[in-house]
Parts: structure tokens; C-alpha cells; sequence
């Protein structure tokens, strides 16, 4: 199976970023992918400060600009998070699309970052938990037989969350981020790559990258890793579309060397 993963310099303004997707889903159907991997955040991004006024509420405008991305491709829409109001609070929740723009499942975040860089160049204090409120269990989907494990983010730095994964049948890691640019540059691919290596799995992390704002700025390097932890795409800086294909030959390969093939179905 191809697969996309976008990346995305998102700013507050869902407009701007939905037509910058648009234009990279016309590029993924010229590409014969079947799936697009979005970013966290990617409908709008925030200052970090406060939540974004482009709430998902229910089935609103919003949701439904969204959907439309899967209806209107004719892709799986998969990953990317979005700011939603939620019981009177707001979650960073990952949605997913099946190329109908039938909703498959939703994740929303259950591990909030929280870093303090005030001795750093960037000078970032950040707290997730002053704008969210954390998500409460996993959820892995179905897409085209693979099992794929959704996370969002600093997600990535708990191990215990993909290994549960993994023990449940997942061969695809989901790892929607906007890594800061210190935390990035210190760890993004040493940590991405190990998600892959401990559980036999690809890993698909789309990413966002830049300065979005006064206050936030990202360090991009979108990621595929296969279950033996080789990178087939690595997006860099800016903003664009990768590509990389999943073989369930290539898992099995792997599993059955390292004697942990856990999924019979293989």
C-alpha cells in the first residue's frame, strides 16, 4: 500500500492550511497512494497560549471542511489532529477518514507536553494542559488489513503505549506531531526509529514544520521507518508531501527474523 504524509506549515487560519492539503491530495492521487497522513494541529494552529477559535463542535463547518478532504480525494485521511470542543473542554483529537468520508475512529491525546525552555534560544515555555484536556484510551483502526496504532505527539516519548499497540496486532504506528525544533533536533529520530525497531512495525510520523507564529515554530523531518528502523522518507524542512509503500511480506520478513512474529494473520 502507498501511503502520503504531509507536512505542513499550519497556521490559525484553516483556509490557508486546506487549500496547502488540497493541492498535496491532487499530488498523492497523481501518485497512486491510497492513504494521506496529516500532522498534529494541521486544521489550525494556535499559539500554544489558548485554543484555537476554529473549534470541531459535533458535526459543525468545521468537522465537515475535514471530511470533505477524504470525500473530495478519494483517500483515507488519516492522523491529523484537530482542536474539538468536547463536554465543555477541549481535546487535540486525531481523525480519520475512509475515502467515502465515512469517520473510521477518533484518538485524542493522552499524554499532554509539557517543557520549559527558557534557557534556550527559542525561549518556549510550553504547557499543553492549560489549553487541552488529555484523552483517556488508545484506539488502533483497520485500513486496507493493516492495523494501525494512533498517537499524537509527545505520545512518542511513552513506549508503553506502542508496545500495548503491538500486542494487540498493530503493524503501523500512527505519530502525528509538531515537535518543538530543540526537543527535534535532540531526539525526533533517534525516538521515531525506536517505536519502529521495538515493535516490528512501520512508523508513518507527519510532522509540522516552521515558524507558525510569534510564539511557535516546529522542526518538520516527517518520518516513514519500517519495522527494521530503515528510513523511506525523511521530508526535511518545508512543506510538502512524501511517499512510501508498506509491504505485509516486509513485516513478516522482519517479525519471523527477530522470532516475535505476533499477528498469525501474517
Amino acid at each position: 500500500m502507498k501511503v502520503g504524509v504531509i507536512q505542513l506549515q499550519s497556521v490559525l487560519d484553516p483556509q490557508v492550511n486546506l487549500k496547502t492539503i488540497r493541492k498535496f491530495l491532487t499530488e498523492a492521487k497523481d501518485e497512486k497512494a491510497i492513504a494521506v497522513f496529516l500532522p498534529e494541529v494541521f486544521y489550525s494552529m494556535s499559539d500554544g497560549t489558548r485554543p484555537t477559535p476554529y473549534l470541531i463542535d459535533g458535526h459543525n463547518e468545521h468537522y465537515e471542511a475535514i471530511r470533505s478532504l477524504a470525500k473530495d480525494s478519494g483517500l483515507y485521511i488519516l492522523g491529523g489532529s484537530a482542536a474539538t470542543h468536547l463536554d465543555g473542554k477541549v481535546v487535540n483529537r486525531a481523525y480519520n477518514f475512509d475515502p467515502f468520508g465515512v469517520e473510521i475512529a477518533t484518538y485524542d491525546k493522552m499524554n499532554l507536553f509539557a517543557c520549559d525552555l527558557s534557557k534556550h534560544s527559542s525561549n518556549q515555555i510550553i504547557d499543553e494542559a492549560t489549553v487541552y484536556t488529555k484523552g483517556v484510551k488508545p484506539q488502533m483502526i483497520e485500513v486496507e488489513g493493516y492495523s494501525i496504532g494512533l498517537s499524537i505527539c509527545f505520545d512518542l516519548r511513552f513506549p508503553e503505549l506502542f508496545r500495548a499497540y503491538s500486542s494487540q496486532g498493530a503493524n503501523v504506528l500512527s505519530i502525528s506531531s509538531a515537535f518543538t525544533v530543540p526537543t527535534g533536533k535532540a531526539h525526533w529520530h533517534t525516538l521515531v526509529r525506536a517505536r519502529a525497531i521495538e515493535n516490528q512495525s512501520y512508523v508513518v510520523a507527519s510532522a509540522q514544520w516552521g515558524q507558525h507564529n510569534e510564539k511557535l515554530s516546529t522542526f518538520g523531518h516527517s518520518l516513514v521507518v519500517d519495522p527494521w528502523g530503515e528510513v523511506l522518507a525523511d521530508a526535511g524542512e518545508g512543506e510538502k508531501i512524501v511517499f512510501a509503500d508498506f509491504s505485509f511480506d516486509r513485516i513478516k520478513s522482519v517479525r519471523e527474523r527477530l522470532n516475535v512474529l505476533r499477528n498469525p494473520k501474517l
